[in-house]
Parts: C-alpha cells; structure tokens; sequence
C-alpha cells in the first residue's frame, strides 16, 4: 500500500454504531498514518479504535487498569483473523493441513512433485498434476512425494480418460499399490468402476459401528449432475460389478452406502484446463445448496465439504469465496506461474505478463472427439487457432484421405510441420505401448484415425511448453484462466511481478494474509467506520517466508 497520503484521516468514524464495553488508555493509541496501516496489517492482534483530542487512533491493547490517567471509550472494533483461521476447520483436520487452502492439479506434471513438496510442507494440501502422465512415471513421482511426506499432506490428480479408459485404471491400481489416501477426481462427466474402486477399496469398520473412509476423494465439478453423483453414495450396479470380480469385500460394498462418493467438494468455475466458465459467484451456493439437500436425505455422519475454485487470485476474491461458505479454496493457474512448477522458464515468464483477457478456449486432446474444449493462454501462442482448425477439420471430413489436398498440405506445412502419414506412424508407435486396444480400433476407423493424428499435436503441444521446446514457442498449449490475469495485475507493482520471485507458499501466505486484512476492514466498515480508499487493498511488500 503505497499510496500517496493525502488530508484527510485514513480512518474515520462520524456516527458509531456500536458500543463497545471497553475503554483504551489515550497514550497508548496509534495515530500516525504508517503506524496505523501497520496495526492493520498485524492481523493476529485485535484492534480498538478510539477518539481522542479530535483524532481517530487505534490500540492492540484495552484498559485493564483502574490507574490509567486518561482512557477513552472505544467505538469501533477488528478482532484478530490469523490466515490459518480462514474456511472450515474440518477440512483442515481431514487432511492434516494448517491452512484451508489447495494447489489444485495441473496436468503433466506442471503441479509438480516440488510444487506438492513445497506447500506440503508449509501446511497446504497440494494435488499432484497426474493426469496426462503414463503409470510408471506417476509410480516414481508419488514415490518421491512419499519420501518428502512421509506423513502428508499430499494428493494425486486422478483424471476422467474417457477415450484412454487404460490410464484411469492404471492410476487406480498405482494408487491403491503405493497407499494414496487422497486424489483430486477432475473432468468426471459420471462415476466410473475406476474412481468407485479407490473410493470403496479404502473403507472399513470402526470398532462403534461408523465407517472409516481410508481413500478421500476431493471432486472437482462444474454441473449439478455431476455434483449429485459425488454427493451421492456408489451406485449398487458398479458395486455389484467390483464384487463380481473380487475387488471389493461383500462388507466395503454394504460400508459403500452409507457414505458419499466423495468427501469434498471442489465448485470449478472459470478456471484453467477443462472448464465450463462457470461464475463462481453463481456456481458456488447453487453447489452448497445442492449439497445440504442431500445431506437432508442421507443424514452422513461427516458432511460433505464445499470449496470454490477457478476465478480466484487475489485477496477480493478469495474473501468473497470464503464468506459465500466455502470450506476451501483451490488455486491452479497462479501457482502455473511459480518457481516450482513443472513449467518451462519460457512459458513461465509468459504467464506472468498475462493479462484477464489473453485466455481462449480450444480443444481438449484428451476428449477431442466429443468437443469438450479447455481454457489457455492465447498471448505469444497460436495454439487455440490451430487446434480449433484441426477440430473443423475432424468436423467436416470422414477421414484423412477426405481433407482437400490444399487444406492438407496447409496443415502439414504450419502445424505438424511433417507429412500426415508419418505423424500417423508415430501415433500408432505411441498407442502400440500406452493403449493396443485403441490404436487397433483406430485401424478400421478412418474417423478415429483422424483424431489420433490431431491429438498428437495437441498432446504435443502441452508437453512442449513444460520442456521449452525450442522452436515450438508458438504452438504451447499453456492451461490458465482469467484469475491468473487478475493476480497479475493485483502483483503488478510488487516484486512478484518478476515471476523469478514467485514462490508458491510466499503467493498463498500473501493470498491468505490479504483476505484476513480485507475481512478486518470490512468490519470496521459495519461499524460505520468510514476507511481512507488507499487502505482498501492489500499488495504484497515483502516476502513472508521466514526460511
């Protein structure tokens, strides 16, 4: 806060609309400009505001003695808000954490295992970005989360792979081999026997007859229909299938009935990735909504939580997610842009100069045929045009062989930079080890064929912009959001407007503190407390990492 102090008091108040039963020693109050921005900011004390010689001071401290020479009464008060107080204390039990706030997953390992490290060790839950990744690899990293966590706290991405069922499974059956206790589900559009399986090969019995649930699962949804099914305990069909194949106790899946599907919540709104663009501002309550009419017809024993991600990434919006309710708060695109991301330098620096309106939306590689689209950076990277005329393209032919020759040649030359029929033997060497069952489907299916070969240019282009391919600048794919524009311009000023400087638990202490000093001032405010615009904001002066 590095406005210019002008006349006029910072805080004034002309009419209190509370009387407060305490009384502050005159010497002790703070009523220097710098002094009382400061008392702002100490969030972990209270503050007490008083009148004296007709200036308007503050006090950490009330009377407690009967010699004080001079006192006035108070009228106006902040009660102490520490940044680990925010959201839902359940939460924060649940999953060990210090602070009810997650780094959300981003795919490919951009949510990296030194991202999940870093805000693991401060106290946050952080999901590691599986999805994208093949089973081995993911094996590896959660190995060396593991080693870093032994004891948490620390989630894995477990994605929806409609068109790569083989890779959800896989992720299944790693997790439950190595002893996950949290993922992230993300990009469900219904339940599946996979995420069902994680879910209810963790449950058992508790000696007094409740249920403990040793695999949680946080959903991150966008639709109602979607919400419903997470909400909801397993459906008895996929219960009856895992039974049939011995996967799951006769007793997990009478235990699968009694609890939801999932233990948290996550409302995704306008958010980086696969998104519907939703407002949280409307997403959010329709979802708590949603959820306390199910809670109603279930009667759980632990309700289920709600957190609100996607369009928050600033101290404002943050605040406004909290006070609608929600339990927790999920940051993805902000943390893209830090220090530990699995994101190259180049891609990095880019993310950071981004502003609210340089985002797009395009096609999604791994639900390219069904149109689902996602959200990226369209600065620096002609990624969206491309992708979007490949999805034309997939649209208007049958097959390969039906793009007019021109239209081909087109593509070759600016996008794949390479004749289709190698691409196509490059896909086909790709699926012979990731999915045979796909590629040989592929084979007798020109259509789908046609979408292997432009899904190896999306595909592709996510992994370029995480390894800095050089000569590829303008085909990244780079997941972000409108929030990522929005903290941008919040930092802009700041020394975390050098994305060199931008450090995850530094972002999320700043974040968190931010929200705390805004809740203070709103509470001076209903207290008629008229406050000076340049205390309105919080910006980031100097880092808060003590190590």
């Amino acid at each position: 806060m590095n406005e210019a102090i002008n006349s006029q008091p910072l805080i004034d108040i002309k009419s209190p609309k509370v009387q407060w039963p305490w009384t502050v020693e005159t010497k002790q109050l703070l009523t220097d400009a710098n002094e009382l921005k400061n008392a702002l900011l100490n969030i972990e004390k209270p503050l007490y505001f008083a009148q004296s010689g007709g200036q308007f001071g503050a006090s950490h401290e009330v009377n407690s003695s009967n010699n004080a020479s001079q006192t006035t009464d108070v009228v106006a008060f902040a009660q102490a808000i520490k940044a680990d107080e925010l959201g839902s204390e359940a939460f924060k039990q649940a999953h060990g954490v210090k602070y009810a706030y997650h780094g959300g997953a981003m795919a490919n390992g951009i949510a990296s295992v030194e991202l999940v490290i870093a805000l693991g060790k401060a106290g946050f839950l952080c999901s590691f970005g599986a999805a994208g990744l093949i089973p081995d690899v993911i094996e590896a990293s959660i190995k060396r989360i593991q080693a870093a966590l032994p004891n948490g706290p620390f989630a894995v991405n477990l994605i929806h792979a409609p068109s790569e069922e083989a890779l959800e499974s896989g992720a299944v059956e790693r997790f439950l081999k190595l002893g996950v206790n949290t993922v992230e589900a993300s990009a469900f559009l219904g339940l599946t026997e996979h995420i069902v399986y994680y879910r209810v090969a963790g449950l058992s019995e508790n000696t007094d007859g409740s249920v403990n649930i040793g695999n949680k699962v946080i959903a991150k949804i966008s639709r109602t229909e979607v919400a419903e099914k997470f909400m909801s305990p397993a459906p008895q069909k996929l219960l009856d299938k895992l039974l049939a194949a011995g996967k799951i106790t006769a007793k997990q899946a009478e235990l699968a009935l009694k609890v939801p599907m999932a233990d948290d919540i996550t409302a995704e709104a306008d958010s980086g990735g696969h998104t519907d663009n939703r407002p949280f501002l409307t997403l959010l309550p329709t979802i708590i909504k949603q959820r306390d009419q199910i809670q109603l017809e279930y009667d759980y024993a632990v309700p289920l939580r709600v957190g609100a991600g996607g369009g928050i990434g600033t101290p404002e919006s943050m605040l406004a997610a909290f006070n609608m309710g929600a339990a927790y708060v999920v940051l993805g695109s902000v943390n893209q842009a830090c220090v530990e991301a699995g994101a190259s330098e180049h891609t990095r620096k880019l993310l950071a100069n981004v502003e609210m309106a340089d985002v797009t939306m395009a096609p999604a590689a791994d639900m390219f045929e069904m149109g689902v689209k996602l959200q990226v950076v369209k600065r620096g990277s002609m990624f969206a045009m491309r992708a979007n005329k490949l999805y034309e393209l997939y649209s208007n032919y049958s097959s390969i062989e039906a793009i007019p020759q021109l239209e081909r040649e087109k593509v070759e030359k600016q996008i794949f930079r390479q004749n289709l029929d190698q691409v196509w033997q490059i896909t086909m060497d790709f699926f012979e080890q990731r999915d045979p069952e796909m590629l040989a489907r592929a084979k007798n299916d020109p259509k789908r064929k046609m979408a292997l070969i432009f899904r190896w240019y999306l595909g592709l282009s996510s992994r370029w912009s995480n390894i800095g391919e050089k000569g590829r600048e303008m085909d990244y794919q780079i997941w972000a959001g409108p929030s990522l524009g929005a903290f941008n311009s919040w930092v802009k000023e700041s020394y975390l407007a050098d994305f060199q400087q931008r450090k995850a638990v530094d972002i999320a202490l700043h974040l968190l503190t931010g929200t705390a000093y805004l809740a203070r001032i709103n509470q001076l405010k209903y207290q008629g407390v008229n406050v000076d615009s340049s205390l309105l904001n919080y910006q980031p002066t100097h880092t808060l990492l003590t190590d």
